[in-house]
């Protein structure tokens, strides 16, 4: 079995080298520190949803491009045991989990698992992306802010949006939340 956990450091540094870019470039493109970047890549700190979202505008790559796995021929599987998503995000990293089912690069739709223990978020900056996305909470409550508008969803609410729009999700409650989310086309 594949290991399906993800070093983001790792596949920063080898894409930010890829297109060429000292760290100090990517930084000053993304807004943010060469001291950030520099931890980011040691994996001495996770960035939020949103920081690594303006990381990879900056270089430019899609989130899904950055987070597609290599399987031999993905277009072929159908179905995907727990430990087969992609871990794009573990929660040990800023308390948000999100596991990806399949190569979003070989298909129209992204699907998404996704866990916010309590208190976490997307990051202070609000995510904006091409598309839709959708999403069910399969358990506790998430503050979800889309282009100003606020509402704190519990279990079995959904949402429904542009991704164009400012948005962000934040976990006000007491326990993880857990959200089951598609994005077309995979673009997050």
């Amino acid at each position: 079995m594949k290991d399906k956990s993800l070093n983001v450091g790792e596949k920063l540094r080898l894409i930010r080298k890829k297109h060429g870019l000292s760290q100090r470039e990517l930084a000053a493109k993304a807004g943010l520190t060469n001291g950030t970047i520099s931890l980011i890549e040691k994996n001495r700190t996770s960035p939020s949803v949103a920081s690594l979202k303006s990381l990879l505008d900056a270089i430019p790559i899609s989130m899904a491009e950055f987070f597609s796995i290599l399987e031999e021929d993905d277009s072929a599987k159908v179905f995907y045991r727990a430990q087969e998503l992609t871990e794009i995000s573990p929660s040990h990293q800023g308390g948000v989990s999100l596991r990806q089912l399949g190569n979003a690069e070989h298909h129209a739709l992204q699907v998404l698992h996704e866990t916010y223990e309590p208190g976490a978020d997307t990051g202070p900056e609000f995510l904006r992306h091409d598309g839709e996305e959708a999403g069910v909470v399969v358990r506790g409550s998430i503050e979800v802010t889309v282009d100003g508008a606020v509402s704190v969803l519990q279990s079995g609410d959904g949402y429904l949006f542009d991704s164009r729009l400012p948005h962000r999700f934040r976990n006000i409650g007491d326990v993880p939340c857990e959200i089951v989310s598609a994005c077309t086309p995979p673009s997050f």
